[in-house]
């Protein structure tokens, strides 16, 4: 009876102790754990998106559109759930596979023409130039690239050779080849490139393709800035990395400095008046 008398305060003890720890443990446990959200399901909403890649200037059909989910809140506005709203719609920029259809990417619904002259923008028109691989930068233009056009030609004022950059920041809308009779009346192509420029610039692109030969010079898309140019001629380009001759002496001579020339004072004269009785002279010295 003496020893149950001394077990049970330890066995007491050890189960208050326990359940103090189990106690602890647990609200310890529930500060320190990260709450738990409970979110919504979010939303999904089917909508329109390119089945394949979609060139600039294509009339939309059932072969070219396809349907997939995006969620609700991702979607930005103008964009189309159902495929028959946008048939016939012509895209006015290239559409990649998969890409979300929106109303920005397309011309207005009155355009029911495809090609290049939905692309133009409202007040401006396309022009093409004929070229070579050379004129296209070895085909690395590509439609919605912008460039500087240069023009090779003789100066009339000076009747020299010149090189000048004629227009700027000029968009390529299309790119393509044509076939031209050769002088052996073999058959080639002959690279063309359309622009978009202004009534005014179209005049002086005529102009100035009849007047020589162009260049195009590629421009970063993001490069706005309008650089001012002189132009370059032969004479100028030579002038560039040329060494000074050290057998020219004449070039380390100075140049001889001008002497200023002192104005000379003319000296004014002295009278001097003498007096001899009645008599009166004057000398002057």
């Amino acid at each position: 009876m003496g020893r149950w008398r001394v077990a049970v305060p330890i066995v007491l003890a050890l189960l208050v102790a326990v359940a103090a720890s189990l106690f602890l443990y647990r609200w310890t446990k529930r500060r320190i754990a990260p709450e738990v959200v409970v979110e919504k399901e979010a939303k999904t909403v089917q909508v329109v998106v390119a089945k394949v890649f979609v060139p600039a200037g294509t009339k939309l059909s059932r072969e070219t559109l396809t349907a997939a989910r995006f969620l609700e809140a991702t979607l930005p506005s103008g964009y189309y759930t159902d495929e028959g709203q946008l048939l016939d719609r012509v895209t006015i920029a290239p559409l990649k596979e998969k890409e979300l259809i929106l109303e920005a990417r397309l011309a207005p619904i009155s355009v029911k023409t495809g090609g290049v002259a939905a692309m133009i923008t409202p007040g401006k028109r396309a022009m093409t130039v004929k070229g070579g691989k050379v004129l296209g930068v070895a085909g690395f233009i590509r439609p919605g690239d912008r460039v500087d056009i240069l023009l090779r030609t003789t100066d009339p004022t000076t009747e020299k050779e010149t090189n000048k950059t004629v227009f700027e920041n000029v968009r390529v809308l299309a790119t393509g080849a044509q076939m031209v009779a050769g002088a052996a009346g073999e058959k080639a192509k002959e690279d063309t490139y359309t622009v978009e420029v202004t009534p005014e610039e179209g005049e002086r692109l005529a102009l100035a393709e009849a007047s020589g030969s162009l260049r195009f010079a590629l421009r970063n898309v993001t490069d706005v800035e309008t650089v001012l140019t002189t132009g370059a001629t032969l004479s100028d380009a030579l002038a560039y990395y040329r060494p000074v001759d050290p057998t020219d002496r004449s070039r380390l001579k100075p140049e001889p400095v001008p002497r200023r020339v002192r104005a000379v004072t003319p000296r004014r004269g002295y009278t001097v008046e003498i007096i001899k009785g009645l008599k009166r002279s004057r000398d002057e010295f």
